[in-house]
């Protein structure tokens, strides 16, 4: 990978999770200088071996740093990490004057703005980048960002954003990144949840699942959760159904997104019941039938399930 000097600003990584760390050592491999930190020992233990620079804590992480990137499981985390507690200095004390906050992970729309408004009201800059395309995106620096921010913020940030991702989009000012990403996730879940229960009664008829799939895959059916992350093995040999399910998109994360689509939908008096549906199916995937640590597209396992003990209606 070719090293940009526009990249040329310190990063520091604070989240270096499955999704966290390869977007770290992607920044690294492009020259961007990059200094990470996790609460997680096992996750600092992973950065150490992947070579990641690690610093004692998130404060001595962002003391030198040009951009705070943060890529944390909720909107909490994101919000106390700025905010600091009694007992210790947050990160909007800490960072350095000129500094600008970039937060990439998957949180309500609602807590977006409010952590854009701190960051702003504490003298800088902030975005919020959530990201499409999974632990293998992430692994191939092949993401797609999609960011609310500020123009002159997003211009600075782009090019950062670019060594991690084939895809970058503003989509307008704060909050905006999550609501494409809400949005966009809503969609997923569903039409993954729609295929895969397309695949089953496919088997219950007798079709082939090679045959339905050269079938739907050029025909009005076709969608990225039948052509990309096929939910049965064999037609799309890079698909999780290869591997056992092995994520991928974790079952746990897909409940939490449609969760979060599922609160917007209730801040905007949207009737969308298919969306509320599928996050009941998730939450129930997740927590009832085992599938948080699975691929999401594992759903077809429970559908299967479900469906060797319900009686044919008359």
């Amino acid at each position: 990978m070719t090293h940009d000097p526009s990249t040329d600003q310190r990063v520091a990584f604070l989240g270096l999770g499955h999704m966290g760390a390869p977007m770290a050592a992607n920044l690294l491999a492009a020259g961007v200088p990059v200094i990470g930190y996790d609460v997680v020992p096992a996750a600092m233990d992973a950065a150490a071996d992947a070579g990641i620079p690690l610093a004692q804590d998130a404060i001595q992480a962002v003391a030198d740093a040009d951009v705070v990137l943060t890529m944390f499981p909720s909107g909490q985390h994101v919000l106390e990490a700025y905010r600091g507690t009694d007992d210790a200095p947050g990160l909007l004390a800490s960072a350095p004057s000129g500094a600008t906050f970039l937060d990439c992970s998957t949180i309500n729309i609602s807590e977006a703005q409010d952590a854009a408004r701190e960051v702003t009201e504490a003298g800088f800059d902030a975005a919020d980048a959530p990201v499409s395309g999974g632990v293998v995106g992430a692994e191939a620096g092949t993401l797609a960002f999609m960011v609310g921010a500020d123009d002159h913020v997003f211009a600075r940030l782009e090019p950062l954003l670019a060594v991690m991702g084939s895809r970058v989009v503003h989509c307008g000012p704060a909050g905006m990144g999550q609501a494409a990403k809400i949005c966009n996730n809503m969609i997923l879940g569903v039409s993954m949840v729609a295929v895969s229960e397309a695949f089953v009664l496919a088997e219950k008829l007798g079709l082939d699942h090679q045959a339905m799939f050269d079938v739907v895959s050029g025909a009005s059916g076709q969608c990225w959760s039948l052509t990309t992350n096929c939910p049965v093995p064999g037609p799309v040999p890079s698909s999780p159904a290869n591997r056992d399910f092995q994520p991928g998109f974790a079952g746990a994360l897909m409940a939490k997104d449609l969760g979060l689509a599922v609160n917007a939908l209730s801040e905007t008096s949207v009737d969308a019941p298919m969306g509320e549906l599928a996050q009941r199916i998730y939450a129930d995937f997740a927590s009832e039938w085992g599938g948080a640590d699975q691929d999401f597209s594992a759903i077809i396992q429970s559908i299967r399930e479900r469906s060797t003990s319900r009686l044919p209606r008359r």
